[in-house]
This record gives C-alpha cells, structure tokens and sequence, in this order.
C-alpha cells in the first residue's frame, strides 16, 4: 500500500523576479484607467494597504513576504526530503499556456517520461536566482505512473484526460514555479513529478487568457467560455486520486500549487488588494478539517472572490478527507499589494 504525503503550497510568480519587481501588478492597477480616481490617492486605501504600501512603494513589505513565503517553501522541501516520495504528483492550473483554443480539458494527466523546461528563455526582467536566459531544469517524470493513475481514475468514473508530451508550452507556471519554489536553494530535485491539471479559470481561461483585464474593458458576458469543474467535482477527483494512489506500489507525495484569492480578479476591490475575509473563511475550514464548508462552497463564490485556483486545493482537500486526515500545519501569509494571499499546508502520513 502506497504512503501518502499531503503539502499545500503556491506558484506566485512575483516569487520567481527581484523583490523590486514584486510591487510592480500593484503599480499597473494603479495606472488603469478603469480605476476610480480617489483609489490612486493612499490616503482612501483600507489600513492594511497603506502599511504595506509604506513610504518606499512596498519594497520593504515585499523583502518581508518573499522571506515568509521563501520559509515555507524550505520547509515543505524538508517535509518532502524526509518522506522520500517516489512520485511528486502536482495539482496544478493552465493559464492559456499549454492548453489553449484547441483543447481545454477539465482534468489532465500529464504522464511525461521526463520534463525539461527553460523558465527564463523568454523573461524580460531579472530573476531572483541571476539565472540566464539559457538556464535549463530536467526533472524526472514517470509515465508508467502517468498511465496507472489515469486507468485508475477512469476506473471510477472519473473520466480524466492523459497526454504524453506538452501540446504548446513546455509546462504552465503553476508546475514550473513550484518546482523552481521547492529548490529554491537550488540543491537539486531528486523526485520524479506528475503534473495533474486542473482547469480553474473556466469561464475566463481563454476569454480572458487566464490573466488580467483592464478594469476599463471587462469582459462581456456573452464572451465568457463554459465554466470550470465545481468545488465539489474536483473533491472527488481528489479522493479518487487519494484511492488510486493509497492502492499504488509508490510512496507519493500530493501538493496542491496556488495562491488563494487573486487580487486581479477580484473586481468588487477594483482588483487593489484579495478578498482576504474569503480567504480566511476556508482557511479556517481547512485547519479544522471542515471538508463540507469546502464542498458546499459554490463555484460562483470562488469566482466571485479571485478564488479560481482554489480549485487545485479542492483537489487536495478531497485527498485528505478520503484519507482521514486534518493538516498538521496550516498556516496563512496574508498580503495587500502583491496580488494575492498565501496558504501553506502539511498532511502528514
């Protein structure tokens, strides 16, 4: 019987530039010309947001978040290396990267004998690493595990999708980051990996290409495409994943990557800062154990609140609740000005 490893983490890609970048979604909201006029003046932004904001335009607090978040992912690295998995599976979003008008699959298995990706082939600014354009990352894959866990959740009626090699880019930046994340110290990543996709900007994923819209040019209803899998869908998938794999000759670990609610997509805050009350609503949830908060959540409300990613946690969370577990470690980075709140958590075998 497989043992099983449950981490949470993210895939922020402020993380991957200088921390003098990291202000900078802020400061393009700040120019939109959709924003009210009064919201470019500090002095009508909630308390939280001046703080961070300070009087060097967030470079302090982003010195502060990147050491928060840098910590967290040092010790999900110590979680994972003392563990030992033989697979690393990812649960992981696409954001108009690999998957775009030609195929947007609810769930896909990305069952890769090996990865190869080249993060900084196309960056135009500075990596935190000082790594060049050429930089290359070859990680292990594993097909025959690629192929068992698909047959096995077809088996249970999970009609999942499968690919062999990446269709458009190398690999979205959900998997990419959180592999760059996870050896941020550059120690090397000595663990297989399987990318399990989710698709969790649904209704914006190509209308919207997974990103950003200027507050003065939203997108109109009519253009919106079919939405994602629900909250509780996707908890399925993941106590099916957890069978599979509980069932499975391998000791895998299971880490959902993402940040909770994006400030970009949170319209209602003119998209200055997350819905952190969301946030902390299923953060508490989670900590508890509280599975049916979750699965009762409906996919609306994380749309509402700039919780689409959320999704690949649901994924995670449906794992846990199958396996009987609560998270032995749960803990929240809140943030103002960068984008987005962070969550980390252990489930530990």
């Amino acid at each position: 019987m497989g043992e099983i490893l449950g981490i949470g983490t993210t895939h922020y890609p402020g993380l991957v530039g200088t921390d003098e970048d990291l202000p900078g979604l802020f400061r393009t909201i700040l120019q939109d010309p959709g924003l009210p006029e009064r919201l470019r003046d500090p002095a009508n932004w909630p308390p939280g947001l001046r703080e961070e904001y300070g009087d060097d335009q967030g470079l302090s607090a982003a010195r502060r978040h990147r050491a928060a978040v840098v910590d967290h992912f040092r010790r999900a690295r110590a979680e994972l290396d003392r563990f030992q998995p033989d697979l690393v599976i990812i649960f992981g979003d696409d954001q108009y990267e690999n998957f775009k008008e030609d195929v947007i699959p609810a769930f896909c298995v990305h069952a890769y004998d090996e990865i190869v990706i080249h993060p900084f082939a196309h960056r135009q600014r500075p990596n935190a690493w000082g790594e060049g354009p050429e930089t290359e990352f070859r990680y292990k894959g594993n097909r025959q595990a690629g192929k068992y866990l698909a047959r096995r959740l077809l088996e249970q009626d999970i009609d999942v999708a499968y690919s062999y090699k990446p269709l458009h880019d190398e690999l979205s930046h959900a998997f990419t980051n959180t592999l760059l994340f996870l050896d941020y110290d550059r120690k090397g990543f000595p663990y297989a990996v399987l990318p399990f996709q989710v698709n969790c900007y649904g209704s914006r994923v190509i209308s919207q290409r997974g990103g950003r819209r200027s507050l003065a040019d939203p997108v109109k209803e009519g253009d919106l495409d079919p939405p994602s899998p629900r909250p509780a869908r996707a908890m399925q998938v993941g106590a099916a994943v957890a069978r599979a794999m509980a069932e499975s000759p391998w000791r895998v670990a299971l880490v959902a990557s993402s940040s909770w609610s994006h400030a970009f997509l949170v319209n209602k805050n003119y998209q200055l800062y997350p819905d952190t009350p969301a946030d902390r609503r299923l953060f508490e949830a989670l900590a508890n154990g509280d599975y049916d908060t979750w699965r009762n959540t409906p996919l609306s409300s994380f749309e509402e609140s700039g919780e689409q990613e959320l999704l690949n946690w649901a994924v995670l969370a449906g794992a846990m609740e199958a396996l009987g577990r609560k998270p032995d470690v749960c803990e929240f980075v809140q943030s103002w000005m960068f984008n987005s709140n962070k969550v980390f958590a252990v489930f530990r075998p």
